[in-house]
C-alpha cells in the first residue's frame, strides 16, 4: 500500500482491530488517517477539544454526548484503538451476520441499543429517568418547544416505556420500546471499503 497511515499502524493491530471491529484493511487505514488528522498535538490520541472541531459534531444538539460516548469514565483522551471501538457501534450489520455471534460484535442490535441508552442515560445508573429524558429532549430541540411540552413528551414516553412503574427506563423497557425499530441499520454509517 505505501500509504501513511499503514505505515504508522502495524500489520497485526490491523488485524486485531478488523478482528474485535469488523471494520476492513481499507476502512482501518482510511480511519487511522482520519485519527491522526484530528489528533493535532500528533501525540497519538485524541481529547474533547479534537472531537469539537468537526463542523458534524459542533452543530448536532447531541454532539457534546456523542464525543463524551467516545472516552471511558475520567479518561479526557482516547487512543485510535478506543476511537475504533466506538465507531464499531456505528458499522453496518452485513446480511447473513445478523445472528451470528451476537454478544461479541460491537454492531450487534444489542450494543447498539446499549449505546444508544448511553446516551440518554447522563447519571450511569442504568435507568433512564425524566430528568434525563427531558435534558436530551432540550439539546435536540432546544428552544424550539416549551418546558410543558417536554414535560408532557417526556411522561408520556415515560409512561409508555415503564412496565415496572418506577417512574424511569431501565434497559429492558428500552429494548422493549425499540422491538420493532431497524436499529441495525438506523444506527449505522456506510464507512467507504
Amino acid at each position: 500500500m505505501g500509504s501513511r497511515a499503514s505505515s504508522l499502524l502495524r500489520e497485526e493491530e490491523i488485524e486485531e482491530i478488523k478482528r474485535e471491529t469488523g471494520f476492513s484493511h481499507s476502512q482501518i487505514t482510511r480511519l487511522y488517517s482520519r485519527f491522526s488528522s484530528l489528533d493535532k498535538g500528533e501525540n497519538g490520541h485524541l481529547t474533547r477539544d479534537d472531537f469539537q472541531r468537526i463542523p458534524e459534531l459542533a452543530i448536532n444538539p447531541l454532539g457534546d454526548r456523542i464525543i463524551n460516548a467516545f472516552f471511558a469514565d475520567g479518561e479526557d483522551q482516547v487512543n485510535f484503538r478506543g476511537f475504533m471501538r466506538t465507531l464499531a457501534h456505528f458499522l453496518p450489520v452485513e446480511e447473513g451476520t445478523r445472528n451470528a455471534s451476537p454478544r461479541e460484535a460491537l454492531n450487534s442490535r444489542d450494543s447498539k441499543l446499549r449505546f444508544a441508552f448511553s446516551l440518554y442515560d447522563l447519571d450511569k445508573d442504568d435507568k433512564i429517568s425524566r430528568e434525563e429524558l427531558l435534558q436530551v429532549l432540550r439539546m435536540m430541540v432546544g428552544v424550539n418547544i416549551s418546558d410543558e411540552q417536554l414535560g408532557s413528551i417526556a411522561d408520556r414516553t415515560i409512561q409508555e416505556a415503564d412496565q415496572d412503574g418506577d417512574h424511569a427506563i431501565s434497559f429492558s423497557e428500552f429494548q422493549k420500546v425499540l422491538e420493532k425499530v431497524d436499529v441495525e441499520q438506523k444506527m449505522s454509517i456506510r464507512f467507504l471499503h
